[in-house]
Parts: C-alpha cells; sequence; structure tokens
C-alpha cells in the first residue's frame, strides 16, 4: 500500500477493536475502486469517545464505522440521524460531509441486500424474525422500508418486541406486525415466507445450539436465513438444508454491510461480494 501527502483516511472506533476484519475489506474496496485512501482502526476509551467523534471532522476523515460498545453513545455528537438509524437506536457508520458528521446504520440495508442478492424478492412477503435486540431492530426496519407485508416478532421478554412493533409501525403504516415468543410451534411457520434468526444462539460458544425446535417440519418454500457467520453453518441452516430449504448465510449481511458503509462515504457502489468472500477465507477469518 502506498500512503502520500493526499491519502484520505477511514477508520472504525470500538472497544476492543483488534480481532475486526474491517480493514481487510475497505482497504480491498479502496484499491479494487482506485483511490487513495486506507482504512484503520481505533480501539477508543469509554471516556474519549466525543473526542474520538470530534477527531473525525477535525482531521478530516471521509468516515467511521462504530462498533461495540459505542453505536448508541456516538449519537450524542453527530450533528445528524439517518431517520431509520434514529428509529433502530444505533449508529455503525459516520459520513463526514464537509464537516457535518451524519450517522448511519448499514445493518439492515446489508441484510436486506443479501436477501435480494441470493435471488429472493421481499416486497409483499410475511417475514417472521428471530430476536428483539439491536441486529433486529436494524434488520426489521430495513424490511419494512423494502416492503414486507407482514413482520412477526418472536422474543422472550414480549414487552420488548412490541415497543419494536409499535415503533416500526409509526413509521411504517401498511406493514401489519405480529408479536409471538420464540417457543414457536409447527403451526407458527406456516404462511412464512424467510425466518430469521437476529439472536447470538447458533454462534462461537453456543455453535451447537438451535433458535428453533429441530423436530419442526417447516412448509417448503420457506427461506432461512442467520446473521450469526461463525460458524458459516448454523444449527438453524443445517436443518432448512436437511428439510431442502434454501438459506442466506450471514457472512452475507457482514460484507454488504461494510460495502454499504463504503457507498456512503466514496459514493461508489462496488459489486465485490465473491471476490470479498474469497478474501475473507484466504485471511482465515471464515471457515466456509
Amino acid at each position: 500500500m502506498k500512503i502520500s501527502g493526499t491519502t484520505q483516511l477511514a477508520c472504525l472506533l470500538g472497544h476492543p477493536v483488534s480481532h475486526s476484519f474491517s480493514p481487510y475489506i475497505h482497504n480491498y474496496l479502496a484499491e479494487k475502486c482506485g483511490l487513495d485512501m486506507r482504512y484503520v482502526c481505533f480501539d477508543v476509551e469509554e471516556d474519549q469517545v466525543e473526542a474520538a467523534v470530534k477527531g473525525i471532522r477535525a482531521l478530516g476523515i471521509v468516515g467511521s464505522n462504530v462498533t461495540i460498545p459505542y453505536k448508541i453513545k456516538v449519537m450524542d455528537y453527530l450533528d445528524e440521524i439517518d431517520p431509520n438509524a434514529a428509529i433502530i437506536g444505533a449508529v455503525n457508520t459516520i459520513k463526514n460531509d464537509n464537516g457535518k458528521l451524519i450517522g448511519y446504520n448499514t445493518d439492515g440495508v446489508g441484510f436486506v441486500k443479501s436477501v435480494i442478492e441470493a435471488g429472493h424478492t421481499l416486497k409483499g412477503k410475511k417475514v417472521m424474525v428471530l430476536g428483539a435486540g439491536g441486529a433486529s431492530r436494524a434488520i426489521t426496519v430495513e424490511l419494512a422500508a423494502a416492503g414486507v407485508n407482514k413482520l412477526i416478532i418472536c422474543n422472550n421478554t414480549l414487552a420488548k418486541a412490541k415497543q419494536l412493533g409499535e415503533q416500526i409501525k409509526e413509521r411504517f403504516t401498511k406493514v401489519s406486525i405480529q408479536i409471538e415468543s420464540l417457543n414457536m410451534t409447527e403451526s407458527d411457520l406456516q404462511g412464512v415466507d424467510f425466518l430469521i434468526n437476529t439472536t447470538p444462539v447458533g454462534m462461537s460458544k453456543q455453535k451447537d445450539s438451535c433458535p428453533i425446535d429441530e423436530a419442526i417440519s417447516p412448509p417448503k418454500g420457506l427461506v432461512v436465513c442467520d446473521i450469526v457467520y461463525t460458524p458459516h453453518d448454523t444449527k438453524l441452516l443445517l436443518w432448512a438444508k436437511t428439510n431442502g430449504l434454501e438459506v442466506v448465510h450471514g457472512i452475507g449481511m457482514l460484507i454488504n454491510q461494510a460495502v454499504h458503509s463504503f457507498y456512503l462515504w466514496t459514493g461508489k457502489e462496488v459489486a465485490a461480494y465473491e471476490e470479498i468472500l474469497a478474501l475473507l477465507v484466504e485471511q482465515g477469518v471464515i471457515n466456509q
């Protein structure tokens, strides 16, 4: 990589950040587009978050990603929040628009794009979402924006799911909202077009767990999605494949949310999913 006096900088703010593979993705995209831009990670202590955000403006950094635990905290120091990010209540991308810092959330956008790239249509569909946490908020908001007909939000804490449903309904009046517990039965899946897991069940230490009863026989045509990307084939996706269903892997959302952040900063739309996936496999970040 060549760095000159005109090299622009993009970055990641969070704590910790040493495990991040965002630099792999964004530096690859910058090189692919021929941009004189580099991406680095900054490990920021909690009492320095405000100073770090102000530093984006002061140093002319083109933009930043934000990871845990600061996706909510950074919102206090921005000049403007994208309407969908405001509903989600969290920001994972900051754009420096000539000194004006604008907050976005690209997680849901990345998920929707991964579903569309897999050849599926969301408009007019009935979607069941497992979980009502931060990832669910990002995804359900963008699903509503994409024109789904009905959202079934399943969560153990029904009040949390209901609150999310009300916030979505307030802005997206045409979408129908239904609240259910996570203890679903076979009949609950009848008529559902997409089943999406936004909970951490199935990842890392929980890799042998499935968010639903694996004895359930799903309806034909159901598309099963999992935002967990490690392991690549979660227990939920293996259940789906065993039942002959199409699946959408979590790595798609991860790659596409990064690509959308890159677009917000640079205006460059890049079709590089397969290339980035191959890069991450080569680097040992994920195992297919």
